[in-house]
């Protein structure tokens, strides 16, 4: 016996009871296959801070080389949050575009 239910063979057995009571199926949304709501939030968060993290330790870096303390670090830390930003702008609209995919693609059938 398997200790995780089948998705598939629940979804079947919920549609079968609606058919059978009169009621129209409740449609799960997805957001993206396999993932959660929380797990994407976090994705977004990771790649946010590790923006911030990488541009700050560039920074600190061609300070230390060069022995201009402040100056690269606050630079490349703003780059660093530019940067995660975009890319967690990327991953929304990406999630976006897919969930749009899945609501048209269930809408033609």
């Amino acid at each position: 016996m398997a200790s995780e239910p089948d998705p598939d063979r629940l979804r079947d057995l919920e549609a079968r009871l609606a058919k059978v009571k009169g009621v129209e199926p409740v449609k799960i949304s997805s957001t993206a296959k396999g993932f959660s709501q929380g797990e994407l939030a976090w994705r977004m968060v990771i790649e946010l801070a590790t923006g911030i993290m990488l541009g700050t330790a560039i920074g600190y870096g061609i300070d230390a080389l060069l022995g201009t303390l402040p100056i690269f670090l606050i630079i490349f830390s703003l780059l660093g949050f530019a940067a995660g930003i975009k890319t967690m702008l990327g991953t929304a609209r990406e999630l976006g575009q897919k969930q749009a995919a899945a609501a048209a693609k269930g809408e033609g059938n």
